[in-house]
């Protein structure tokens, strides 16, 4: 009898590893390759049955020192809806057992759906179903039918993780039960309450810890760990927003132990190895409420062209990487700018003051120094780490007086030249940008004004000079320069990238244009200059806003990502996000890379694709905290407004009705579908409207009503409204159609 030998044990794990179709692949990918998903979805396919963790390794032949990876591929395939795990922890693949896994996007209606994680179309979930789940958790479950819709509907065979472990909502009385009611009407089960923690008045606003999770025969059951106050509280909101949506608000002791440990300014030691550009005088500009200063310009006259330095706040010298301070940034992502307040990703200390480009102090500071000709093109650039001092804190109102209207008092004098040639600058950057042609959609920003209770008075349009967008123009030369020295030094980075339309939203526009007379150039592949052309033409046009909004609602979402496939919207090859470490967390990353670059070296901050999807995450995941407080403010400010009529434009349709902008107030509200009058209402998605079957009364993006407002809902934070008449007809006359006599549309008919 031969014993097998190590060597042989070896020849043999070649042979299993080299069986994978991907070898070749994972090999130039990683220095120590694990088995494709390919070939472990092969394995699990030819053994026909589900295998247990130790039965993979046996037949993938993995090592021990390879074991913990290989289960966080595993857990990556789950995660990504690859293979599914069944109630004894086998690993099977889902078509196999006809298993579908995703994740529960709930309804207040009650109902729900599945997002499959293969991307599949989406799987309705009835009511049933929904008893055992609560929006947000992971599951698996088998197609069992058709709905009344001809959608799938499925049920539920496992729920794989539980997404909700604490709950913000209100103390309600259910046929005396105390209950909490969930504030985000997608939880749609209320939760009771269970003996042994905190007490709670009816109608107060709490956080609930979850101690049982729903069941088929069980309602979920939370103790009270937080009691916030009463729902009408100034602030309440913020706090409601900042727990539905598990905004990260306090920092870790870890965190603010290493923060009161930073030093107060720039010590001797922090000036190693960095230039000394003191004495230049750069100058913050930014809005009159800022108080965490990102960046500072200067400006002056080179040959034809100029020397532009853009200096950024160098947070990654007191912020190291995987450090508490670190992991605390990562998790926010980002700042969260509400109305009244801002929860920080740094610390205070770091924010507002060390990191902060205040005026009249030192601080350091990552600058790029760029040298840009006659034609705004920058023909060079460099980057360095140096100590700068700000000269003045400027705003974009003060310079834009200095600028254009001559006003003597608005800048320090000295400061004037530099201004000025930072004007120039921008005249020659913008001229540059359009020869790019970078799309340039006009957008009205709004500022709310709050009185001494915390409610809003008034919402104003916050009026956007040229001082903003030669700003602006400054901050985007800086972040070019950023993407383009990583990519020459051939450096993974976190790109902002922005793609262009999906075939299928393009042909949809194509279309909707054609009813205009209009068409987007371009071919199958259209350009940001195409997109720009049409703008162009566009403008003189009385339905310019809608084409626009139309225009605009056919790009797709800007996200980070290392795969580089440039920004459609900008009009750039590659684009980074480099000029706001403080608020953002890939900003940071970039600074590192740019570091470690110049330092000979590499950063890694670890998964690159897994670190683009959270900062992108933790994005929307502020944008809908902010705009759930947005929503809530403008409920309570039009609440005692019930019964007064509006003039607005349609801003949405939707197959359940318009949505509709009230002018001047900058406040948005839903006209119901059953509202627009006794007619069969037919929602047509790329026409972007709703036609009546027998009337043929139409209603379209950007039409002028009149409203009446009959609802303002504190509760789920929504305004209703129903037509009072409309100011015109455009979308009918634009076809040569009039209503019938009689029936003016917007009027109630029958």
């Amino acid at each position: 009898m031969t014993r097998k030998t190590k060597k042989d044990d070896t020849a043999e794990s070649s042979a299993i590893r080299r069986a994978d179709p991907f070898f070749e692949r994972e090999t130039q990918k990683y220095a120590a390759p694990l088995p494709s998903r390919e070939y472990i979805r092969q394995i699990l396919a030819r053994e026909g049955v589900p295998m247990q963790f130790d039965a993979l390794v046996r037949a993938l032949d993995i090592r021990d020192d390879e074991s913990e990876f290989f289960e966080r591929r595993l857990r990556a395939m789950l995660h990504d809806g690859q293979l599914v795990r069944n109630r004894r922890n086998a690993w099977l693949l889902p078509d196999k057992a006809d298993l579908i896994s995703g994740r529960v996007e709930g309804h207040s209606d009650g109902f729900g759906f599945l997002l499959r994680d293969d991307g599949g179309d989406d799987i309705f979930l009835d009511a049933r179903a929904m008893r055992e789940v609560l929006h947000g958790d992971r599951v698996i479950v088998r197609v069992a039918g058709t709905d009344r819709r001809g959608r799938p509907e499925g049920k539920i065979v496992e729920v794989l993780e539980r997404a909700n472990t604490r709950i913000v909502g209100r103390v309600l009385d259910e046929h005396g039960v105390r209950i909490v009611a969930p504030e985000d009407k997608r939880l749609t089960q209320d939760i009771l309450i269970a003996a042994g923690g905190r007490r709670a008045g009816l109608g107060q606003v709490v956080t609930v810890e979850l101690i049982g999770q729903p069941s088929r025969t069980a309602r979920p059951v939370g103790r009270i760990v937080e009691v916030l106050g009463n729902y009408a509280d100034p602030g309440m909101e913020i706090e409601i927003a900042l727990r539905k949506h598990e905004l990260p608000f306090a920092f870790s002791p870890e965190a603010r132990a290493q923060t009161r440990k930073l030093p107060d300014g720039v010590r001797k030691k922090d000036r190693a190895g960095r230039e000394d550009i003191t004495a230049l005088p750069l100058v913050t500009i930014d809005g009159e409420t800022a108080r965490d200063f990102d960046d500072a310009v200067y400006c002056e006259r080179r040959g034809r062209g100029w020397r532009l330095v853009v200096a950024i706040a160098d947070v990654s010298h007191y912020v190291g990487a995987g450090s508490a301070l670190d992991r605390d940034a990562r998790e926010r992502g980002n700042s969260v700018y509400f109305p009244r307040r801002v929860i920080p990703m740094l610390p205070e200390k770091l924010s507002n003051g060390l990191c902060s480009l205040n005026p009249q102090v030192e601080r350091l500071c990552m600058a790029a120094d760029m040298n840009v000709s006659a034609r705004g093109e920058i023909e060079e650039y460099r980057f360095y780490p140096a100590v700068m001092f700000s000269h003045a804190r400027l705003t974009y109102n003060q310079v834009a007086a200095a600028l254009y209207e001559r006003d003597a008092d608005a800048a320090p004098g000295e400061l004037l030249p530099c201004l000025q040639e930072l004007d120039r600058l921008f005249r020659a950057l913008l001229k540059a940008r359009a020869r790019r042609g970078a799309i340039d959609f006009e957008t009205v920003e709004t500022r709310m004004e709050f009185d001494d209770q915390g409610k809003i008075a008034r919402i104003v349009p916050e009026t956007r000079n040229d001082a903003h967008r030669l700003i602006e123009e400054c901050m985007l030369a800086a972040n070019v320069c950023a993407s383009d020295f990583l990519q020459n030094n051939d450096h993974p980075a976190l790109y902002r990238i922005h793609e262009g339309p999906t075939p299928e939203r393009l042909d949809k526009l194509r279309g909707f244009l054609a009813e205009f007379g209009l068409a987007l150039g371009g071919g199958d592949k259209p350009t940001a200059r195409d997109y720009a052309a049409l703008l162009d033409k566009a403008r003189a046009r009385p339905d310019a806003q809608l084409l626009q909004t139309v225009m605009l609602r056919s790009l797709r979402q800007a996200v980070y990502s290392p795969d580089n496939v440039g920004h459609f919207g900008l009009a750039y090859d590659a684009y980074t996000h480099f000029t706001s470490p403080i608020r953002r967390y890939p900003d940071l990353l970039i600074h590192r890379a740019i570091k470690a670059v110049l330092a000979g070296g590499r950063y890694d901050p670890g998964a690159w694709e897994a670190t683009g999807m959270a900062c992108s995450a933790t994005e929307r995941r502020a944008d809908e905290a902010t705009r759930d407080v947005v929503a809530w403010l403008k409920c309570y400010y039009m609440r005692d407004r019930i019964g007064e009529i509006f003039s607005g434009s349609v801003s949405a349709v939707v197959p359940f009705g318009l949505f509709v902008a009230l002018d001047d107030i900058f406040i948005e509200g839903l006209v119901h579908i059953s509202d627009l009058g006794s007619d069969y209402f037919h929602f047509d998605e790329a026409r972007h409207e709703l036609a009546g079957e027998r009337t043929h009364v139409r209603y379209r993006l950007s039409d002028r009503v009149r409203v009446e407002l009959v609802r303002a809902d504190l509760e789920t934070s929504k305004i209703d409204f129903r037509l009072a008449g409309s100011e015109a007809c455009p979308s009918a006359r634009a076809r040569g159609e009039t209503p019938e006599p009689g029936k003016r549309r917007g009027k109630r008919r029958g």
